[in-house]
């Protein structure tokens, strides 16, 4: 089976919805994903909470979690949410980034745009890890 590790900084928003995605959508025998933070939060953002509450996936169960070493050496893929010098980097794992809008604080309709950005990229991901 193959582990994604989707990391950000404090995993809060966007590697929550795209691990969120990626479980939803993926075969769960084939490949499964975590989410992790280099300085993880307390919580999931709110808006993040709302907004992929309406697409039907519950994140209020979920806890920003830190990327650990042995978190990493489990994986076969780290794909990094845009947050630059920031963004966690672990030798000898595969590693893409997603320049991503971070989105802490935006207004529903902005957390919507990055929540559909995302899901869009997973559906990317799955088809070319699949071909």
């Amino acid at each position: 089976m193959k582990t994604v590790i989707f990391a950000c900084v404090h995993n809060a928003g966007r590697s929550q919805m795209a691990a969120a995605f990626f479980n939803t959508l993926a075969d769960p025998s084939r490949a499964r994903a975590v989410s992790a933070g280099t300085e993880p939060g307390t919580r999931i953002h709110p808006e993040v909470l709302e907004v992929m509450r309406e697409v039907g996936i519950d994140l209020s169960a979920a806890q920003p979690q830190k990327l650990t070493e042995g978190l990493a050496a489990r994986a076969d893929l780290l794909i990094t949410m845009g947050c630059g010098e920031r963004c966690p980097y672990v030798p000898g794992l595969r590693r893409d980034d997603w320049p991503l809008r971070d989105p802490k604080g935006l207004q529903l309709d902005a957390v919507r745009e990055i929540r559909d950005k995302v899901k869009k990229r997973v559906e990317d991901l799955l088809r070319s890890e699949a071909g």
